[in-house]
């Protein structure tokens, strides 16, 4: 009997900026860590309001 190979556990797909794994946003197709989307959010549009 052949064995499949095993589908890889973990983070694949990283940031799209420096390719980090952990605390990506993917929220309207970013794929940026939340370290880089704090410094790209203010020119893609984002702004905060208090």
């Amino acid at each position: 009997m052949v064995d499949k190979p095993r589908k890889a556990f973990g983070r694949r797909v990283g940031c799209a900026r420096c390719d980090r794994k952990r605390g990506i946003v993917r929220r309207y197709g970013l794929h940026l860590c939340r370290q880089c989307f704090r410094e790209v959010a203010y020119d893609l549009g984002f702004r905060k309001y208090v």
